[in-house]
């Protein structure tokens, strides 16, 4: 009799993969909320580690790490006896796993304000403050933008899980972010037409985003292009930088344009050497950090960007007094999303959203104009 002709229970289910055959069945849950699984090999691949193989079967549910640690833990067992993750698997090993039930996802209203500057039935348009995260994500699950978003839909009798997703289900109608402490205008989806079609505009680069930014510095051209490969900083993770030559993470490293445009030189005053700029800046890429990373490259930092700049601006900067302690202007980078243009996922017709300063950058640029104007 084939291998494969073995009566099993019901539930069971015989995966293939490139020539390795197995038959997973749950077996019960555990009172204390563990998930026992057994996994028996009918034929097995050469040379496949125990936790890789795994980590492609449960991958959606468990890390490749998590699993790991569960392994050695012995959570994890091959013919019921303890194994390290890098065991070898075998035809005909049988692997039992007892693993935490993983929870549904939730994802809480919060009463956050919310500036809807344009929506309709497949998209929904936000003016994004400063301090607000858009997703839930490690270390913030709370406070966001879509926490925010699932509290205005449940003021209409709608709820969150009726946004679209595609990947980590923490993301439901993303298509795009702004930085934490970037503002402007952010686009949403509210269909499954409008995530997939908003999506593949973003891809082939077909959406129009204009950002306003205060800089440091005279800018000397009036308008310019900046090409520089952008990828992880090898000594901060969080951080991104520019790769010239040799690249360490050479994964991560992407190509990067961005289009500027001078709007307005500030400064400086005749016996000053303090100036600022007002700048008109075009994603042509849309990379992690992009505009900062850009402008602190050629030497016109952000003002108030704590992670490429000199952080918060102060008085004592713009009036070149070192003694002047007058305060804070800006403590964020002074970049905002001011428009967007996409065509509409349903009609094609091409839409414009537009999203104003916000008070702390139009606050700075007036002191900027009349202290050194």
């Amino acid at each position: 009799m084939d291998e494969l002709e073995h009566d099993y229970p019901a539930e069971a289910t015989v995966e293939q993969e490139d020539g390795l055959e197995a038959v997973e069945t749950p077996v019960d849950l555990d009172a204390d909320g563990l998930k026992h699984l057994r996994i028996d090999i009918r034929r097995a691949l050469p040379g496949r580690r125990l936790d890789k193989y795994l980590s492609g079967r449960l991958g959606k549910s468990y890390s490749r790490t998590a699993l790991q640690r569960y392994i050695r833990e012995g959570m994890v067992t091959v013919d019921g006896k303890a194994v390290k993750p890098s065991y070898i698997i075998r035809t005909s090993d049988v692997i039992d796993m007892l693993l935490p039930e993983i929870k549904a996802p939730e994802i809480p209203p919060e009463p956050i304000p919310l500036d809807i500057v344009y929506e309709d039935d497949d998209v929904l348009a936000v003016n994004k403050q400063a301090d607000l995260i858009v997703h839930p994500a490690r270390g913030n699950w709370t406070g966001t933008l879509v926490n925010a978003l699932a509290y205005y839909l449940k003021t209409d009798w709608r709820d969150i899980g009726d946004l679209p997703t595609v990947g980590p289900v923490f993301r439901p109608g993303i298509v795009h972010r702004l930085d934490r402490n970037t503002t402007g205008v952010m686009l949403v989806a509210k269909s499954q037409l409008a995530l997939w079609r908003l999506g593949r505009q973003f891809e082939l680069r077909s959406i129009h985003k204009v950002y306003n930014a205060i800089v440091h510095g005279c800018v000397s051209h009036d308008e310019d292009v900046i090409n520089a490969p952008i990828g992880r900083d090898p000594r901060a993770r969080e951080k991104r930088c520019v790769y010239r030559g040799k690249q360490p993470y050479p994964a991560s490293v992407k190509d990067a344009m961005t289009k500027y445009r001078v709007i307005q030189r500030i400064g400086p005053r005749p016996a000053g050497k303090v100036a600022f700029t007002l700048l008109e800046l075009e994603l042509m890429t849309g990379r992690t950090h992009q505009l900062r990373v850009h402008l602190s490259l050629i030497g016109h930092p952000i003002v108030g960007d704590p992670m490429y700049g000199s952080g918060p601006l102060h008085r004592g900067q713009i009036t070149g007094d070192a003694e002047d302690f007058g305060g804070s202007l800006i403590t964020r980078q002074a970049l905002h999303a001011r428009l967007i243009e996409f065509n509409h996922p349903r009609t094609n017709v091409r839409i414009t959203v537009e999203a104003p300063w916000p008070e702390d950058f139009a606050a700075t640029l007036d002191q900027l104009q009349r202290t050194l104007g």
